[in-house]
């Protein structure tokens, strides 16, 4: 950070995007996958936003963008680590946001569907199958995300473009779905947690006394 500053002046922007996928059933995968995988995608994208946190607050201005997924809104079957990872910098990014907001400076988490990076080729970490009862449920799913990788609809270039709107903005939303695919699957998922709310909101109210 301070070689960069060094080098090239105040920071304005910062966009944490280093992170990896972890493909593997839950019952499958070591729990050293699961340190590895919160290490690189959330102590690591944490530690790097700390680095520019006091110089931002300083100066009364800049913008963080946390790249999170549409994995941090939403779950799937065979990617409960990085699911994980991704709930986890979401929620830390909401804090992040709150926490600066008086300083001038802006955190928005980019949440992206399905794009023609490498994330689902030879970048992701796929535990090996051990477990048959599984077969049925996981493979033909491992077997898509393959033949999928490369030709998934999100253009890297148009996600790019979007990111430049997106810091130009004077009032930024906390988080930005990237892809029609994240969108119909979020938008899906908020309807059906209304409908749980809503179903259970007798017993919730029932705890208050």
């Amino acid at each position: 950070m301070r070689e960069v500053e060094d080098d090239h002046g105040p920071v304005d922007v910062l966009i944490n995007n280093a992170g990896y996928g972890h493909e593997g059933v839950l019952e499958e995968s070591p729990l050293e996958d699961m340190r590895r995988q919160f290490d690189v995608n959330v102590v690591g994208a944490v530690a790097v936003a700390k680095a520019f946190l006091p110089r931002f607050r300083e100066r009364r201005r800049g913008f963080i963008v946390n790249v999170t997924s549409m994995g941090g809104m939403i779950t799937m079957p065979g990617i409960a680590y990085y699911c994980g990872s991704k709930f986890a910098l979401q929620g830390i990014s909401g804090v992040m946001r709150a926490e600066m907001a008086p300083f001038g400076v802006h955190v928005t988490t980019l949440c992206p569907g399905s794009f023609r990076t490498d994330w689902a080729g030879r970048s992701m970490v796929r535990t090996e199958r051990s477990i048959a009862d599984y077969d049925a449920l996981f493979d033909p799913i491992r077997a898509a995300r393959k033949a999928k990788s490369g030709h998934q609809l999100g253009d890297p270039e148009k996600l790019a473009a979007a990111v430049l709107t997106l810091i130009d903005s004077d009032n930024p939303p906390p988080q930005l779905l990237l892809g029609s695919d994240a969108v119909e699957l979020v938008s899906r998922r908020i309807e059906a947690l209304k409908k749980e709310i809503e179903a259970w909101k007798a017993i919730s109210l029932s705890t208050d006394g």
